[in-house]
């Protein structure tokens, strides 16, 4: 059984005070031996007012799915052995204050009790790659009092604003014997960070790496219609969204820095809720297999990567917290391998 029922002693306390889910199921706890990594896609569900969604809204500022993700992986930390929390990015719908606050309260229940990271999505920023509000609401002074915080970005040149103060950052976890590097890059990071990327990636290569950045998976061509965001073929976009002429394509984050590091074997993604989810296996330059996931799937579900070191797989699950299932099929993807599917991945020897 993938879920179990479970009796919610609280749950008439809950919805007294408003709170948003009561899980009627629950997803299997995960075994001994096993760990979990979760992925948050993109949370740009704000409702309320100068909100995209409810524009003529006149109700407080709310994100009830942003909050019962949180919730759920707060509440799971023990139960399924997370490990570790990446953010694909678009934390925001607006980039303004009001959301970036109310992002930052969802994103407190973890601070201090799990490792996380979050990817710059172009919703984050201005389309010149300035992410000055981001950097004010989850700078790199965040983080530092954590030991698995390994640093950001700096850039040498111009302000931080650009790529600077967390914008892209690293992070170090061990489970075991198994030693993890995760980076967090922002969407068609430009070559100075690309640079970056290639020096952290080369100083821990004794460790396994992964990487979420923003846009990654989607239309390999840049749509012209509404239509061709679903009809056209999907892979390693070659077209962009922010940091102009300096920003790079999914494909050319690949060729210029992705496959050249024999470490890496995962690249997150959101970005793309109109192809919602899709994988794609590549070979880097030294032989080793990437996995590449793109999740964006507005209300309909998370993902938790569980590892099982013992059977050299990844189980990966999207769960639904506020309906208490798994996400087995939506109207983009229809098809439950793309949601529900295990990853062969070597634990056993080292990734050198």
């Amino acid at each position: 059984m993938i879920f179990r029922k479970t009796a919610v002693v609280w749950s008439v306390l809950l919805t007294a005070m408003g709170a948003l889910p009561i899980y009627s199921e629950e997803l299997a706890a995960a075994p001994e031996g096993s760990f979990t990594i979760v992925v948050i896609p993109d949370t740009q569900q704000y409702h309320g007012v100068n909100t995209k969604l409810t524009p003529d809204s006149t109700e407080p500022l709310s994100n009830p799915v942003f909050e019962s993700w949180t919730d759920w992986v707060f509440q799971n930390i023990d139960r399924q052995r997370i490990v570790f929390v990446s953010h694909v990015g678009d934390i925001v719908d607006k980039n303004n204050r009001e959301q970036w606050a109310l992002a930052r309260r969802m994103m407190d229940k973890l601070h201090g009790r799990i490792p996380y990271g979050i990817s710059v999505g172009n919703h984050d920023m201005k389309t010149a790659g300035d992410s000055s509000l981001f950097q004010e609401f989850f700078p790199k002074s965040r983080f530092e009092e954590f030991d698995w915080y390994a640093g950001s970005y700096s850039p040498v040149d111009g302000p931080p604003a650009i790529s600077g103060n967390n914008a892209n950052s690293v992070q170090l976890f061990e489970v075991g014997e198994l030693k993890f590097v995760y980076l967090h890059l922002e969407c068609n990071a430009p070559d100075n960070v690309l640079e970056w990327a290639d020096t952290i990636l080369g100083k821990y290569a004794n460790r396994r790496a992964i990487i979420t950045t923003h846009m990654d998976l989607g239309p390999r061509e840049k749509p012209k219609t509404a239509g061709e965001y679903y009809s056209l073929p999907k892979g390693r976009m070659i077209w962009k969204k922010t940091h102009g002429s300096r920003g790079n394509t999914s494909q050319q984050m690949w060729d210029k820095c992705f496959r050249k590091h024999k470490n890496l074997f995962m690249i997150c993604s959101g970005d793309q809720s109109r192809t919602q989810a899709f994988r794609l296996e590549s070979t880097g330059d030294h032989g080793n297999t990437v996995h590449a996931l793109v999740s964006d799937y507005g209300k309909e579900g998370l993902r938790a990567m569980r590892f099982i070191p013992a059977g050299n797989r990844i189980e990966v699950r999207t769960w639904d917290p506020i309906a208490g299932k798994l996400c087995e099929s939506t109207a983009t993807v229809p098809d439950s391998n793309q949601h529900q599917f295990s990853l062969k991945y070597q634990m056993e020897s080292s990734p050198e």
